[in-house]
């Protein structure tokens, strides 16, 4: 079977052989072609060559860079995914009725903690008394006036392993200018060296209220560094303000 390819192909090899018969004079100069031909095929190899060998070379950069970018990338994640693991975010709150904000179902100190460890990707554990502080704002006032008075130190219901935290995003509320009791009993029953604490707490107009001094002299051998506060108000009524206030404390 002849295809249109086979026939054009034959057609011109006939051609071919007819020119040479008629015009054999031509023969030094058709091998002068042929030579020319071969050189300028030899030429283009080359380059061809040479143009392929500086693609290689130039995806074998690309290659090397991209690689060194997907491991600094990496290495990047690793260090980040290590220091979440080795944070904690520790805090107490209460819900009930609170200054400025009325009665309300998560505490203020609460909802800033959980932004807190949404950001660092820290693990989160709330310290809760053993008997819990009353509902009404007055009646809690009373109690935590009396037991700041007497020093106390109200047991909490469940203890939970700090040792093997290197960073503490330690939070509360203010309560007459200072810690609530009930942290202090935390607090007192670890050992704080190497550790470092960054506070922060919700109040109703008092700030921080020294709170950092105190959290130094209660643990021993940790570094406390520049705390966050954030008004009750604005940590229950105006979230994305308090987001910003932690986003810009965390850096």
């Amino acid at each position: 079977m002849v295809t249109r390819r086979s026939f054009l192909s034959a057609t011109g090899l006939l051609a071919l052989g007819s020119a040479a018969m008629v015009l054999p004079a031509c023969s030094g100069a058709r091998g002068a072609e042929s030579g020319a031909s071969a050189a300028s095929s030899s030429s283009a190899s080359s380059v061809a060559e040479a143009a392929s060998s500086t693609a290689s070379s130039e995806l074998s950069s690309a290659s090397a860079s991209a690689a060194v970018s997907g491991s600094a990338e990496s290495a990047a994640a690793s260090a980040s995914a290590a220091a979440a693991a080795n944070a904690l975010v520790l805090y107490y709150s209460r819900a009930g009725e609170n200054y400025g904000v009325g009665v309300i179902e998560e505490g203020n100190t609460s909802i800033v903690a959980k932004m807190i460890a949404q950001k660092t990707g820290a693990d989160i554990f709330q310290i809760e008394p053993a008997e819990a502080y009353p509902e009404g704002y007055d009646e809690c006032c009373d109690v935590a006036l009396a037991e700041q008075n007497e020093g106390a130190r109200p047991a909490f219901a469940q203890d939970f392993d700090i040792s093997g935290y290197q960073t503490i995003y330690l939070g509360y509320p203010i309560w007459w200018g200072d810690l609530p009791m009930c942290v202090y009993t935390f607090l007192e029953a670890h050992d704080w060296a190497g550790k470092e604490i960054h506070p922060f707490c919700t109040h109703g107009g008092s700030g921080l209220s020294g709170t950092e001094g105190s959290i130094q002299s209660t643990c021993a051998g940790a570094t406390v560094l520049e705390g966050l506060s954030i008004a009750g108000t604005t940590a229950q009524n105006s979230r994305d303000e308090a987001q910003a206030a932690v986003d810009a404390w965390l850096g």
